[in-house]
């Protein structure tokens, strides 16, 4: 019997012949076409790699043949496929996607064991003693230097004091290992160093891009059309960006009330995303973050809270069956300080994907 790596290693080298082979008389680099889809370059990569490959997402590979389909694509820089495509090169576009899509499919027709879907029963229950990673936001030293006990050397000194999302890693923490008693489950900061086993589990970000560095790397391996907006000092606010052929198509703000010389939250915007582990595709990366902790706090309770986890991962399981990955934007209403879990069936959700 054939197995599932066979094709993955088949359409792996067929993308990255096309990419070198499939312009006569021009070879393109994997940043060109990076640029082209607007995608990461090691996302390319991870889909070309020679062992244990990533298989692309089908609308990726609709872009590899439309692409591919005509010498017009590189007519220009940056390279861009025509959407003018003519009666030949739809033809050409059509069969090359038969092509992939058969390589694709051949490939997921043998999903190794264990491999967790990305929308399950339960978003946080795992197969069994398959290690987990939290990875939290680390506060800055500057911040933490402000803290009572703040230094290793105290004798009062509270380990947990390094990390900015503490409301967060506490309800997570907790459910996870309630719902996984036989897995380990870590808690790593973001700015640390993990391990080949660590970065290969199921990792699950806290927090992101400001001071979380293993999002903003993992983000940068995965093929999501939302962006992070950086703050450039603490009492900045950003956004969360939908990027579409590399433009920016619509910013999410959280929104905030001037009382006197204070501003006040009253609505954050939380970012739920699942797919697999760019560093290990039997394993899953798990995404809570927000421009602010409540965000962050909203992203995570929605699938924690008794009230509405039921509801949400229903939603999620209908509105994603099949899908490799999803993501979810939604408000995080803010009620004098406290955050009101999102409903993914109501006027919550912001944005999804895939559309």
């Amino acid at each position: 019997m054939t197995s599932a790596a066979e094709p993955a290693l088949q359409l792996a080298q067929r993308l990255r012949d096309l990419r070198r082979n499939g312009m006569p008389g021009k070879r393109i680099t994997q940043e060109q076409l990076s640029e082209a889809f607007g995608v990461s370059v090691p996302l390319i990569s991870s889909w070309e790699r020679a062992q244990n490959p990533a298989l692309p997402p089908e609308h990726r590979l609709a872009a590899y043949a439309a692409f591919f389909a005509t010498k017009r694509s590189v007519d220009r820089r940056p390279f861009r496929a025509p959407t003018d495509l003519n009666g030949e090169e739809e033809a050409a576009r059509d069969a090359l996607l038969a092509e992939l899509t058969e390589l694709r499919e051949r490939a997921l027709g043998g999903s190794p064991a264990g491999e967790v879907p990305a929308v399950a029963d339960n978003l946080w229950r795992f197969p069994p003693n398959e290690d987990i990673t939290i990875v939290c936001s680390k506060l800055p030293d500057r911040l933490r230097r402000q803290l009572p006990s703040a230094g290793p050397e105290d004798p009062d000194y509270v380990e947990l004091y390094q990390y900015s999302d503490l409301d967060s890693l506490f309800e997570l923490h907790g459910h996870i290992r309630a719902m996984n008693p036989s897995n380990t489950v870590r808690v790593r900061p973001g700015a640390g160093i993990l391990t080949a086993d660590e970065g290969s589990s199921h990792l699950v970000l806290l927090g992101g891009v400001d001071w979380n560095q293993i999002t903003a790397e993992v983000l940068h391996r995965i093929d999501l059309p939302i962006g992070q907006q950086k703050r450039p000092d603490d009492k900045d606010t950003s956004g969360f960006e939908v990027v579409e052929n590399g433009e920016v198509v619509e910013t999410f703000l959280p929104t905030l009330r001037q009382i006197g010389d204070v501003q006040v939250l009253e609505e954050d915007v939380a970012h739920f995303y699942r797919s697999r582990n760019p560093f290990n595709q039997k394993r899953t990366v798990t995404m809570c973050n927000g421009v602010h902790s409540r965000g962050v706090l909203g992203a995570v309770r929605a699938l924690t809270d008794a009230r509405f986890r039921d509801r949400n991962t229903a939603y999620a399981r209908r509105r994603f069956a099949g899908m490799e990955a999803f993501s979810i934007l939604s408000r995080v209403p803010v009620l004098q300080g406290t955050v009101i879990t999102p409903d993914w069936t109501k006027d919550h959700v912001l944005h999804e994907w895939p559309a």
